[in-house]
């Protein structure tokens, strides 16, 4: 299977796209600057004590206050607490954990207040990002996630990851570990791990306490709350979680993104550095490949998936409901328990690749075409544990009840993806009421003397509908012309079939878009 990673970089924000077989299957966006992404890690302040949750609220400096539970202080907070005092101190220049002495772990069935105080600081990590209402959900179990291993500050453990099956391999690489690993130092062997050598997984040891040991000596000057270490970005991080030798091609259209991710897979596959290309194409880069259409066919309420066949997929407060149909499908020989088995199957691939795709957590509840023998019902229920396997997200399927329900839990870190698919009537744009569409060329033309004039830009480029475009370029009288003959500048005009016929962006020189 070949994997291709297409990432689009704009002024606002960094969309990734994930294509297996040419297929979308995972996208991704960050904001430009966005802040308390999940791994970063936070001096706070325990702005309110809840005994009934067992449970406090922590100021980050995000706008609502951040939710830490007892059972997420890990067993060695007595440890850090001890360390996060002397290292805030200005009488000490303290910056290895391995010179202090490990605090007894703490009661698990202890309470908050016992261990937390107002006002106390405190070194937190982002567990889940803020989703609507709420705001980030934290730990105080630190971790610091490398290519192949995890680190642990104040822990002892070594764990293997169980997607590796044989036992010699865990038994060989925890011995590994156990004997190339800092004093007060945990490690999570990681899949990526598998066969790897001892130099190799030295050096990302070596290079994960170096990345902690310089981050923690801002603390001593440090104004709580702040951020004391960050995630790489998002194209990277992602990178790092699901890079595989199987991955074709990582095409960027920014020279900067591009650089750096090819630095970072130099660092951990230097044979596959040539991989990572410039995207220097007119189009947007995912109107090239195919990404825009699949993400308008793949985000709507109602998705096709064969031969006439669809989901259904709903979104409640508390949970997602994805209804499996037939629709028009009919094939000649096939009773209708071989049918519904054969649809629901073709279901099964669809409905990962949507968990997948729209990142979908908590609980999802699927309503399968219905199927009297329980051997069917079996077989979906093994095929989506097989079909689902390839999910790095932590997920839990149940067997199908006698009404062909399925469950599913998974787990929900960042907010969903949510793409609206359906469009405003590009003539009446919601209102019920027509706009002359004589008037629109009118509209563009008055805004582009407008921003030449009295914003004083020196580029410009006007995006429309292909439509538009044709009018707007054809012949050596068209508005294009006009407007360089009356203004002296050149007007880039780019057809983008993603917008509606009467719509229209404005880009500067800058490539930030021009709001009016």
């Amino acid at each position: 299977m070949s994997s291709d990673l297409i990432i689009d970089v704009s002024p606002s924000e960094i969309v990734i796209a994930l294509l297996e077989n040419k297929r979308l299957v995972e996208l991704g966006r960050e904001k430009s600057g966005a802040k308390f992404a999940v791994g970063d890690i936070y001096l706070g302040k325990v702005k309110k004590i809840m005994p009934s949750l067992n449970a406090a609220f922590i100021d980050v400096g995000y706008e609502k206050d951040a939710f830490l539970h007892y059972l997420d202080l890990g067993p060695q907070f007595s440890t850090l607490n001890k360390f996060l005092r002397l290292v805030s101190s200005r009488k000490n220049k303290i910056t290895s954990i391995s010179r202090i002495q490990s605090e007894p772990d703490i009661n698990k069935e202890g309470s908050i207040g016992e261990q937390l105080k107002v006002g106390q600081k405190i070194l937190v990590q982002i567990a889940k990002e803020p989703i609507s209402t709420k705001g980030p959900r934290l730990t105080s179990e630190i971790s610091i996630a490398g290519r192949n291993l995890v680190l642990m500050p104040f822990s002892d453990k070594v764990s293997v990851s169980q997607k590796i099956r044989s036992n010699e391999e865990k038994i060989r690489l925890k011995t590994l570990v156990q004997s190339i690993r800092p004093r007060k130092y945990g490690v999570i062997v990681r899949t990526a791990a598998e066969e790897k050598q001892v130099a190799e997984l030295d050096q990302e040891i070596r290079r994960l306490v170096e990345k902690w040991e310089s981050a923690i000596v801002k603390l001593g000057r440090m104004n709580n709350p702040g951020l004391v270490l960050g995630e790489m970005d998002r194209a990277t991080a992602l990178l790092r979680d699901i890079y595989h030798p199987n991955f074709s091609n990582i095409i960027v259209n920014d020279p900067g993104v591009a650089e750096e991710i090819a630095l970072y897979l130099e660092s951990i596959d230097p044979d596959k550095k040539k991989i990572v290309k410039l995207f220097k194409g007119r189009q947007p880069v995912f109107e090239h490949y195919g990404i825009e259409k699949q993400i308008k066919t793949s985000f709507g309420k109602t998705v096709s998936f064969r031969n006439g066949a669809y989901l259904i997929i709903e979104h409640t407060e508390a949970f997602h409901v994805i209804d499996v149909n037939s629709g028009n499908r009919a094939k000649s020989g096939m009773d209708q328990e071989a049918s519904a088995l054969d649809v629901n199957l073709a279901a099964c691939e669809e409905i990962a690749r949507q968990l997948r795709l729209r990142d979908m957590g908590g609980i999802i509840v699927i309503d399968f075409i219905d199927m009297n023998q329980p051997a069917n019902r079996h077989k979906v229920y093994e095929f989506m544990k097989e079909i689902m396997a390839g999910d790095r997200t932590k997920h839990n399927i149940l067997p199908l009840s006698k009404f062909c329900l399925m469950q599913i839990t998974r787990q929900r870190v960042r907010p969903e993806e949510h793409i609206e698919t359906a469009e405003v009537c590009p003539v009446c744009k919601g209102s019920g009421k027509v706009v002359p569409t004589l008037l629109i060329a009118d509209e563009i033309h008055s805004k582009v003397g407008y921003i030449f004039r009295d914003l004083n830009k020196r580029k410009l480029t006007v995006s429309v509908h292909p439509y538009l475009a044709a009018y707007l370029t054809n012949g050596w009288r068209s508005p294009r012309n006009k407007w360089f003959l009356k203004y002296y500048k050149w007007v880039k005009v780019t057809a983008n079939p993603a917008l509606p016929l009467t719509e229209y962006r404005f880009i500067d020189e800058s490539k930030e878009e021009i709001i009016l």
